[in-house]
C-alpha cells in the first residue's frame, strides 16, 4: 500500500512539474515564474550606493552617468552617439518591459504575448496603418544623418543591455507572460511614435455628426453643434494680427452632405482629460526678470510612468527633462537658454471616406471619375498557442479601408467599407524636432524646430534667457475647407481629399504678447479670424480660461507660483453653471435628505479639494442632467449613433433660451420644462449617490468618490496604486480623474542658471520590487515638485549625488 502510495505521489509531482513546465495555450508556464533560480524572486531590489564601471560593446569613448537620490541619470558623454547609447541602455535597463509593450501593441503584436483574447485588437492597429505610418516614418527619421546617429545609437544602447539580460533577471512582466525580450529594431522608435499618435491624435466624431445631419438637418446640427464656443479664451490671444498672406483655401463642395444612409459607428471620443496644461510667464510678471515655464501633460496615469527622467551632456547640448521609453532624446524640458513643453492640439487630422468598389473582387475603387487600382497589404498575425492568423488590408489612397462587408469590427459599430485618413501615415521626421529643441539656444532656433514637426500636433510653449516667450498650435495640418472632416466624407469625390497642407510658417504663432505670458489647455487654438480650418471642436473652454484668469493676475511670480497653479482645484464650470441652475430646482419637490445635499451644494465654494462633497454631487448632477435633456432627442444606439450637443452649448441653451422645446423628453407624455428636468436629475443624482454610498458623509467626499487610480500597464491590480487620494477633476486645472491626470508636472525657471522643479505619479524604474518604482508618488499626490539636479560636469559635488557609473 506504501509502496503504491509512493509511485503515485511521485507521479503527482512528475506530472505536476510537467504542467507547470508548459504553457497551456495562452496561459504561460507557473514553474519559471516560481523558480527561486529565475522566477520572480530574482527581481527583488534594494537600494545601492555603489559605484559600478562596466564595459559594453557601441561606445566611441568612456561614458559617466551620475545618479542622484532619486535614481535619475545624468549622462556625461564625448560625442552625440555615446550619449543617445548611454541613454537607450539606461532606459531598457528600467523599462524595457514597457518600452517592448507599448510597440508590440501599436506593431498589432500583443496576440502573440497573451493569446487571442487580442486578434481583434491587432486586426483593429493593423487594419488602422500603424504599420504603414512606422513604416514611412522609420525611413524619413533614417533620411537625416542627426536622427539617424540618434535612433541607431539608442537600438544599439537597448541592445547592449538586452544581450546581457539572463533569464533570472528578465524583467517580472516578462515572467507573468512567459515569453522573453527580442532585439530593438529603429522602427520600434517609428511604433512607439505612433502609438502617441493614437493615444492623442485618433478622436473623431465624423458618423455621429452625420447621423445627426441625417435626422435634424443643417439648420439644427449649426445651431447645437456650433463651430466655436460661446465660451473661449483661445490659445492665441484675441486680436493677434496673422502676418501672412494665406494660401488659397479649398472650395467646399457643393454638396457636402451624408448619402441619406445611417452608418454604424461608435469610434472612440477623445477623453477631455487626456490633454495638458502649459504655460510661460514673462519676465514683466517674474520676481527675477526672466521668464518662467510650466507643463503638465494630461495622459492615462500608468505604471511604469510614462515619462522618465534624464540629463544629457555632450560638446553639442546639456539638457534635462522628461523623456519617453522608446525615443530618443528629452521631448520636455530645458537646457542652459531654453525650455519648452507641450500640449495636445486636438487637430481634425483623422476622416473617414466611403468607398465604392468596382465589383466583389475588390480590386479597384471609383475615384475621380476613374476606376483605380486598390493596394493590398498582407498582415500575418502570430497568435500564442494557436497558429497563425493571416490578414489582408485593402489600401485605397485615402489609406487603409478598416473594416470590408462582412468582416466584424473590433469595437461596436466600428466603419464597414471606410478608408481612414490619418495623419500619422504621413512620413515624417519628428525625431527631429526635439533633437534641435534639446540644443536650441533662442527664439529662431524653436521656430526651426517645429518646422520638422509633423504629428500628433502640439501646442509648443517656450521661454528663454533672451526674455522671449512663445506659443504655437504645431503640427502637419491637411489644407481643407471649413468644416471638412466634421461629418463622413465622399471617397469618390476629389474634392472632398485633403488638399495639400496649410505652410508650417503659417501655423498659428505668437512671441511675446503684451498681456506678459502665453498658456494652452487644449482650447481653441485661435478666435475665428485664423483663415485656416484646423478643427470644429476642441477641449472645453474652463481650464484654459482659469489659467489665464489666474495668470493675468499674477505678479512676481515664483515658480512656486506656478506650481500652485497646477494644482488650482477652482472647478470654474461649477461656478458658471450652478447660478443658472440653482434657481430652477423645486425645493417642494425634494426629500429630506435631499434637501441636505441641496443645502451643501449651495454653499460649496466651486473647489474640488479632497474633502470637498459638492464636486461628487455636480458631477453626478451633470451627468444626470445631460441625459435628462438630451438623450431622448439622440440617443446613441448600435445601428445609429449619435453625440450629445456640448456642456457650452446646455448651459448657453438654459441662460438663452429657457423655453426651447429640447427640455420636453419626447418619450414621456408630460411636457418636461429646464425646472423639472433640473429638479429630477438632482433627485436621481442623489439617489444614484446614497445607492453606492448611503446617507450622505465623509464616503461622498470627493477624493474617496473618484478614488483615482494609477494602473499597470497589464491591467494587474498588484502592481497598481489605487484608491490614491487627490483633488482635481475633468475640467478644472489640476485635471486629475479616476484614470487620467497630470502624468508629469515640470516648471523651470530661466536665468544665468535655470532652476528647475519636477514629478510624475511614479518612479524611475518599471520594476514593482525597486524602492524606485512608486518612490515620487507621494510628492505628486500632495501637488509638490522635487528640485530636478541640473549638473554641468560630471565632477561637480553635490549631496543628492548618490553613486556612479562609467562605461567604457
Amino acid at each position: 500500500m506504501r509502496y503504491t502510495k509512493a509511485v503515485a505521489s511521485s507521479l503527482f509531482t512528475l506530472v505536476l512539474i510537467w504542467a507547470l513546465s508548459r504553457s497551456w495555450g495562452s496561459i504561460p508556464a507557473f514553474g519559471p515564474l516560481l523558480s527561486p533560480f529565475v522566477g520572480f524572486w530574482q527581481n527583488a531590489e534594494s537600494a545601492t550606493s555603489a559605484d559600478e564601471e562596466i564595459t559594453l560593446n557601441g561606445t566611441k569613448a568612456p561614458v559617466t552617468v551620475i545618479f542622484d537620490d532619486l535614481a535619475i541619470p545624468h549622462v556625461f558623454a564625448q560625442n552625440d552617439h555615446d550619449a543617445y547609447f548611454a541613454q537607450g541602455y539606461l532606459t531598457a535597463r528600467d523599462r524595457l518591459w514597457q518600452m517592448e509593450f507599448q510597440t508590440h501593441a501599436a506593431a498589432g503584436r500583443v496576440a502573440e504575448l497573451v493569446g487571442d483574447k487580442a486578434l481583434e485588437l491587432d486586426r483593429f492597429n493593423r487594419h488602422l496603418g500603424m504599420g504603414f505610418g512606422a513604416e514611412k516614418a522609420v525611413k524619413a527619421m533614417m533620411a537625416d544623418p542627426r536622427s539617424r546617429e540618434s535612433v541607431e545609437a539608442y537600438t544599439a544602447g537597448v541592445n547592449a543591455y538586452i544581450k546581457e539580460l539572463s533569464p533570472a533577471h528578465y524583467p517580472l512582466e516578462y515572467k507573468l507572460l512567459g515569453y522573453a525580450p527580442e532585439p530593438w529594431q529603429p522602427i520600434k522608435c517609428a511604433y512607439f511614435l505612433k502609438y502617441m499618435s493614437g493615444v492623442l491624435a485618433l478622436g473623431a466624431d465624423d458618423l455621429n455628426m452625420s447621423n445627426v445631419l441625417k435626422k435634424y438637418g443643417t439648420v439644427v446640427t449649426t445651431d447645437l453643434f456650433p463651430d466655436y464656443p460661446f465660451r473661449e479664451d483661445p490659445i492665441i490671444p484675441v486680436g493677434t494680427k496673422w502676418d501672412f498672406t494665406p494660401v488659397k483655401i479649398p472650395a467646399v463642395p457643393a454638396n457636402t452632405s451624408p448619402d441619406g444612409k445611417s452608418v454604424a459607428l461608435n469610434w472612440p471620443e477623445q477623453d477631455p482629460t487626456i490633454g495638458s496644461n502649459n504655460w510661460a510667464v514673462g519676465p514683466q510678471k517674474s520676481a527675477s526678470g526672466y521668464p518662467i515655464l510650466a507643463n503638465d501633460p494630461h495622459l492615462s496615469l500608468s505604471l511604469p510612468s510614462i515619462w522618465y527622467q534624464m540629463q544629457l551632456v555632450t560638446p553639442t547640448m546639456n539638457v534635462y527633462g522628461a523623456t519617453m521609453p522608446g525615443s530618443p532624446g528629452v521631448i520636455i524640458g530645458f537646457n542652459k537658454q531654453v525650455a519648452w513643453g507641450v500640449t495636445n492640439v486636438g487637430a481634425d487630422v483623422l476622416d473617414f471616406y466611403q468607398i465604392r468598389f468596382k465589383d466583389a473582387s475588390r480590386k479597384e475603387y471609383w475615384h475621380d471619375n476613374k476606376w483605380k487600382p486598390v493596394t493590398r497589404r498582407l498582415e500575418v498575425i502570430k497568435v500564442k498557442g494557436m497558429p497563425d492568423v493571416i490578414d489582408t488590408v485593402l489600401y485605397t489612397h485615402h489609406g487603409p479601408v478598416m473594416y470590408e462587408v462582412g468582416q466584424k469590427p473590433f469595437a461596436k459599430n466600428v466603419p464597414v467599407g471606410y478608408a481612414a485618413r490619418w495623419i500619422a501615415h504621413e512620413a515624417s521626421n519628428d525625431f527631429l524636432t526635439y533633437y534641435l529643441l534639446d540644443r536650441a539656444q533662442n527664439h529662431d532656433d524653436y521656430r526651426k524646430a517645429l518646422s520638422y514637426y509633423g504629428a500628433p500636433a502640439q501646442n509648443f510653449v517656450f521661454a528663454d534667457t533672451a526674455k522671449d516667450i512663445a506659443i504655437s498650435p504645431n503640427g502637419r495640418f491637411p489644407l481643407k475647407w471649413k468644416d471638412q472632416g466634421k461629418f463622413l466624407l465622399d471617397g469618390t469625390n476629389p474634392a472632398h481629399d485633403w488638399q495639400g497642407w496649410i505652410p508650417a510658417n503659417q501655423n498659428p504663432h505668437v512671441k511675446n504678447p503684451p498681456r506678459g505670458f502665453v498658456s494652452s489647455a487644449n482650447q481653441s487654438s485661435t478666435d475665428p479670424t485664423y483663415p485656416y480650418y484646423i478643427n470644429w471642436q476642441f477641449a472645453p473652454s474652463e481650464r484654459g480660461t482659469r489659467i489665464n484668469q489666474r495668470l493675468t493676475a499674477m505678479k512676481q511670480a515664483t515658480p512656486d507660483s506656478l506650481r500652485s497653479l497646477q494644482n488650482d482645484n477652482f472647478n470654474l464650470q461649477a461656478a458658471n453653471a450652478l447660478p443658472v441652475f440653482l434657481p430652477y430646482v423645486q425645493d417642494k419637490s425634494l426629500s429630506g435628505e435631499q434637501k441636505k445635499v441641496l443645502d451643501i451644494i449651495k454653499k460649496w465654494q466651486y473647489n474640488n479639494d479632497i474633502a470637498e462633497i459638492g464636486p461628487t454631487v455636480f458631477t453626478e448632477w451633470m451627468r444626470q442632467y445631460l441625459d435628462g435633456v438630451w438623450k431622448d432627442d439622440f440617443p446613441s444606439n448600435d445601428t445609429i449613433p449619435m453625440r450629445y450637443p456640448s456642456f457650452d452649448r446646455t448651459l448657453h441653451m438654459a441662460e438663452k433660451e429657457p423655453t426651447a422645446h429640447w427640455f420636453d423628453d419626447i418619450t414621456t407624455p408630460a411636457k418636461e420644462t429646464i425646472g423639472s428636468v433640473l429638479t429630477q436629475s438632482f433627485q436621481m443624482a442623489v439617489d444614484s449617490l446614497t445607492k453606492q454610498h448611503g446617507a450622505v458623509g465623509t464616503a461622498w467626499q470627493w477624493g474617496p468618490h473618484k478614488a483615482t487610480r494609477i494602473t499597470h500597464l497589464a491591467r494587474l491590480d498588484a502592481l497598481s496604486a489605487l484608491n490614491v487620494q487627490i483633488g482635481g477633476g475633468r475640467s478644472v486645472v489640476n485635471a486629475t480623474s479616476e484614470r487620467h491626470g497630470p502624468s508629469w508636472r515640470m516648471v523651470v525657471a530661466l536665468g544665468p542658471t535655470p532652476k528647475a522643479y519636477g514629478v510624475y505619479p511614479g518612479g524611475q524604474s518599471g520594476n514593482p520590487g525597486s524602492p524606485n518604482y512608486l518612490n515620487m508618488l507621494e510628492t505628486w499626490r500632495t501637488g509638490q515638485l522635487n528640485e530636478l539636479l541640473f549638473l554641468q560636469t560630471a565632477q561637480d559635488a553635490n549631496p543628492r549625488i548618490k553613486r556612479k557609473m562609467v562605461i567604457k
